[in-house]
């Protein structure tokens, strides 16, 4: 291992590795780049779909439109797309209430308004890019016990199944997850605000074919999706579900039998996609909204979830995070090619003042709307019905409700920045 790189990646899952990608696809190659993750990753094998096939329990995480975007330009969309199922449509309603919209994505021109991919297949695509990648240089597992700024950067010792060794990073990037170690360890506090909420994540096999609609069912108890999934041997009919409840709601829920929780789901969501047929393993986890204080200093970047971790509505996180990974590249390429070293701050704190509007927009938006949608109050709930349809009376209040849950405007405002 080298004893200085240009930059240190800490974090190898779905963030770090999009990270590394994006800046080995923009960076000059003589800027050296290291990538440590703590968990051992996958060899380099092509990502085929040969002998690939869906699993019924696996996890999955929703694509925007404008993260579609940043794998093509990392060149792994290719790839990505097949195990991705397409959302056509969204439909979007107010358990008991009259007001309801849909928004499709042939209304503006693209392809889908998103895509949904299980977790191992987007995984596999990267850790395969990853090991395509040769000036890409990986240590796992491995991961960065402390980190200490200098004058140079930062002192990074990494352990490592040759033992301990010490690295010196022009620029580190914190993708370590939420309650970065390595945050705390550099003193970076976060804000972190509890929704008193939990998240039920599972998938679902249902008896009507969902045609890639997704569905955002707000109730009084919070809000509740259905997202379209590639078919299984086990399941031709397949959509992921993440059930926001109170927590001793979510306690019972996890509780009880898989009959039970069908049932009440079934009452909860209706019989839009028909009968729920079969629920698999149930995984639940507290909400909160947690959000760096410091994200930029001489030498040091936080992103991912020990950036920002949000509230699961619209699924917005992840995509926010591509975002942030696709600026945070283009701004270090335009800095080198000004003379900067990519640890500066005046060019670290260029790249933060470009997605400060797009994370509070977006950080705001799941903040705000799954409270909205709890509250009791009888006009508010008009007014609520009352906003859902006029999305559909309105195609240019529509449409920029639809750009903003796509990344598009972000996009838009990044081009032009």
């Amino acid at each position: 291992m080298n004893a200085a790189y240009d930059i240190v990646i800490a974090g190898g899952g779905m963030v770090g590795i999009s990270l590394a990608l994006q800046l080995d696809s923009l960076l000059p190659a003589e800027t050296s780049i290291l990538l440590v993750e703590g968990h051992a990753l996958p060899g380099g094998e092509q990502a085929s779909a040969d002998g690939y096939h869906p699993s019924f329990d696996a996890r999955s995480t929703a694509l925007s439109y404008s993260s579609r975007a940043a794998y093509e330009g990392m060149s792994l969309w290719d790839e990505l797309q097949q195990w991705a199922c397409p959302i056509d449509t969204i439909h979007v309603s107010s358990k008991g209430h009259f007001g309801s919209t849909v928004l499709a994505g042939h209304d503006y021109g693209w392809p889908a308004l998103g895509y949904v991919v299980e977790n191992a297949w987007l995984g596999r695509c990267l850790a395969s890019a990853l090991g395509r990648r040769a000036r890409l240089n990986v240590v796992s597992p491995a991961r960065v016990e402390r980190a200490l700024q200098c004058t140079a950067g930062v002192e990074l010792a990494i352990a490592g199944a040759d033992g301990q060794q010490q690295v010196r990073a022009g620029l580190l990037l914190i993708a370590d997850g939420a309650q970065s170690t390595l945050c705390s360890q550099l003193g970076m506090t976060t804000h972190n605000k509890p929704y008193g909420q939990h998240a039920i994540v599972a998938n679902v096999a249902v008896s009507q074919a969902h045609r890639g609609c997704a569905f955002e069912r707000f109730t009084d108890e919070g809000p509740l999706a259905m997202l379209p999934l590639v078919g299984t041997v086990e399941a031709q009919h397949r959509c992921a579900l993440v059930w926001t409840l109170p927590p001793s709601r979510a306690a019972a829920m996890m509780s009880c039998s898989a009959a039970a929780f069908t049932h009440a789901l079934q009452a909860r969501f209706g019989y839009r996609l028909g009968r729920l047929r079969k629920v698999s393993e149930r995984a639940s986890y507290p909400l909160s909204l947690t959000r760096s204080t410091e994200q930029v200093r001489q030498g040091v970047v936080v992103m991912g979830n020990a950036a920002h971790a949000l509230h699961p509505v619209a699924g917005q996180g992840f995509n926010l995070a591509l975002r942030d990974v696709v600026q945070l590249g283009k701004t270090l390429q335009e800095g080198l090619q000004q003379g900067l070293h990519p640890g500066d701050l005046s060019l670290l704190q260029r790249y933060q003042q470009r997605q400060d509007k797009d994370q509070d927009r977006t950080i705001d938006f799941s903040d705000q709307v799954p409270g909205l949608f709890m509250r009791k109050d009888p006009l508010l709930q008009v007014g609520r019905d009352i906003a859902l349809l006029g999305l559909d009376i309105l195609p240019p209040l529509k449409a920029a409700f639809v750009r903003q849950a796509a990344g598009v405007a972000a996009m838009e405002s990044s081009s032009h920045g």
